[in-house]
């Protein structure tokens, strides 16, 4: 059972009664009258073959009250996308299958290209962001929520609870943010949010001072869970990134548009495992180590944008301060483990730690390195100032596919 305790400068929603399923979807069902609700699942092709997606899609099937489920499919060819229609034919909801390598969306890219409005690379910030394309275009829902395609311990209230705040006509809740705790197999997960994220929001705030938009950050119990919704005329307006600082980014674009008590987070399960990525300490290039330097430069960037100046003293400074910090959050987690009888590993905890200490350099240098550098895609608001029939495009051609 969660606690109760308010902190931070956004509301929690926390998870005080079990056995809520059945009377959450019965409340659903009468808010989607009036807020119908849009379902946006981002995959890669080699998650259809895995341990997660098809208890996902088992669970969904019994979701009564979404009005249509957008499926972003990466990295198929026209065989897998084939075998991807046989896989999800299984849902008796309306959705439609975003096949982003074919022949169709590929050809709208090259306009958007010609343009420079494409996502600069593909990831899964390119395939949410068409995926936020086609839900404006097929304009049949108002609020809107997105989750992994990897939750191995995937079950449908959490997506209930995420829908609740956005589509409950009595709150006035804009985005609302999933959070979860991170053990499984008797082991404390989640360490880029852990050992990186946090650490380094509160050595910001010791370095530059504080401010508002790092409080906002901190108040957040699991910045980087890939699960949230919003309502459908606040993704017309907001830029992600493509590429592992979505979530981070997503976040600072909501701080950006929406006042704070329109902001909300929902602890969504009790108990939440998925694929993990490896930590890739010699490739800055794959893995946690590349994760890590995307998040730190997203932040870097939002501060800039808040008028911070950065510098090469700044960052060396910034990267003691992050690894006493971390050094610190590695004892709290260890006593917490203990208490638990949970595993921890210190060394490799540590040896994390001293990784992401020097990818804040390699994010420093690299911001200070490219300044001109374009991460965050368009708007679709602006795409579609640029294209007028963008969105026409984009529909037709994902009909098309699905036929």
């Amino acid at each position: 059972m969660s606690d109760f305790f308010q902190n931070g400068v956004i509301t929690t929603l926390h998870k005080l009664a079990n056995n809520r399923l059945e009377g959450l979807e019965q409340e659903l069902l009468s808010f989607a009258k009036q807020r119908p609700m849009a379902l946006v699942l981002p995959s890669l092709f080699s998650e259809l073959e895995g341990p997660a997606l098809k208890n996902i899609i088992a669970e969904i099937a019994k979701v009564p009250y979404l009005q249509e489920i957008i499926i972003g499919l990466d990295r198929a060819n026209k065989r897998e996308f084939e075998y991807a229609k046989q896989f999800f034919s299984r849902l008796p909801q309306n959705y439609k299958i975003l096949w982003n390598d074919g022949p169709r969306l590929q050809q709208l890219k090259s306009q958007l290209e010609a343009k420079e409005l494409a996502p600069k690379e593909a990831g899964k910030g390119r395939n949410v962001w068409f995926c936020y394309g086609y839900a404006i275009a097929s304009g049949q829902s108002e609020s809107i929520a997105i989750h992994d395609c990897d939750i191995l311990t995937y079950n449908r209230e959490l997506l209930a609870r995420l829908f609740y705040p956005v589509t409950n006509p009595a709150f006035h809740y804009e985005f609302c943010k999933g959070y979860y705790y991170r053990v499984a197999d008797h082991k404390i997960n989640g360490r880029v949010c852990r050992l990186l994220v946090t650490p380094l929001i509160r050595a910001l705030k010791q370095t530059i001072g504080s401010m508002d938009y790092l409080d906002y950050l901190d108040s957040f119990r699991y910045a980087l869970s890939g699960e949230f919704a919003t309502r459908i005329d606040t993704i017309k307006e907001i830029r992600i990134p493509s590429d592992w600082g979505l979530e981070i980014g997503v976040l600072s674009e909501i701080y950006r548009n929406q006042s704070k008590n329109h902001i909300c987070q929902v602890e969504i399960a009790d108990a939440y495992d998925h694929k993990h990525q490896v930590l890739s300490s010699d490739d800055a290039n794959s893995g946690l180590s590349k994760m890590s330097i995307d998040i730190t430069k997203a932040i870097f960037r939002k501060l800039a944008t808040q008028g911070v100046a950065l510098s090469t003293e700044i960052f060396r400074t910034l990267k003691a301060t992050y690894y006493r910090e971390a050094l610190d959050t590695v004892e709290a987690y260890y006593a917490d483990a203990c208490i638990n009888g949970l595993e921890l590993d210190r060394h490799l905890e540590e040896q994390t730690v001293e990784l992401f200490a020097q990818n804040i350099i390699l994010a420093g240098d690299a911001f200070l390195k490219f300044p001109g550098e374009k991460p965050f895609i368009p708007s679709w608001n602006r795409v579609v100032s640029a294209i007028p029939d963008v969105l026409e495009q984009l529909h037709d051609a994902v009909e098309k596919d699905n036929q």
